[in-house]
């Protein structure tokens, strides 16, 4: 079976760290089902995000935690993890939503 690559920008690199340690254990294996799946993995685990030019969200709950981590597809096999949040509502917050797109766009440019 092939892998994805998955490479974490800094910004979730640390959000992650400031997680408790299982919700962080509990993001690392959704990050290592896309590192496994990619763009098979289903709901719930993953959702494409409406308007957000190809970002998606990896979905992790523990208890009654909720975070969303935002990552696209970049250059075939690999995917870029451009920041997260602790989900508090029912909808995205526009603002995490506007940084990832940033964080994504900033990337790209770089890498052209």
């Amino acid at each position: 079976m092939q892998t994805y690559d998955v490479s974490l920008l800094e910004e979730a690199v640390g959000f992650l760290r400031g997680l408790p340690a299982k919700l962080r254990a509990k993001a690392f294996r959704g990050i290592e089902l896309l590192r496994e799946l990619g763009p098979d993995l289903p709901m719930p685990h993953a959702r494409a995000l409406k308007g957000a030019d190809g970002l998606r969200e990896l979905r992790v709950k523990f208890a009654s935690d909720i975070i969303r981590l935002f990552y696209f597809r970049h250059k075939g096999r690999l995917y870029i993890v451009t920041s997260g949040f602790v989900k508090k509502t029912d909808k995205t917050d526009p603002r995490e939503l506007q940084r990832a797109v940033r964080l994504m766009q900033a990337f790209k440019e770089d890498q052209a």
